[in-house]
């Protein structure tokens, strides 16, 4: 489906409201990303040479914020390749589903943020990109 590329995937402003005594900011579901949030989870203390994602989801959609340090997103589509350096936590990286994602040169520290549209389920999950590859529009 077309609505399904890398041209689906952005960046997300998310509200920043700064004050003298340090700045916040929020994220509700279907305001400031496009879908109810149904699980949040979050990655850390993640080697700086390791490498997290490495999958794609058939019906997920997700947002990834730095919430601290910073790291880099690889999203392919099967056509093409884009690549993000996260480092805000103001920011939000939006990932529609059919998206193959790597993670990868996190900073020491670095916080990875997930808001997720649904629960866990791993039969949501193409793990082997050549298998990834068959299934996505070419």
């Amino acid at each position: 489906r077309s609505d399904l590329s890398l041209d689906s995937c952005r960046i997300i402003d998310l509200p920043r409201i700064p004050d003298n005594r340090g700045s916040l900011t929020f994220v509700e579901g279907r305001r400031q990303v496009p879908f109810d949030m149904r699980r949040i989870y979050y990655l850390y203390d993640v080697p700086g040479d390791s490498e997290r994602g490495a999958h794609a989801h058939r019906n997920l959609h997700q947002v990834i914020i730095a919430m601290s340090g910073s790291f880099d997103v690889i999203l392919d589509d099967g056509r093409q390749k884009r690549e993000w350096h996260l480092d805000r936590p103001f920011y939000g990286l939006y990932i529609c589903p059919l998206i193959w994602r790597v993670l990868k040169k996190f900073s020491p520290g670095a916080v990875c943020l997930i808001l997720a549209s649904d629960l866990y389920d791993e039969n949501d999950y193409f793990r082997d990109y050549d298998e990834y590859l068959l299934s996505v529009p070419r």
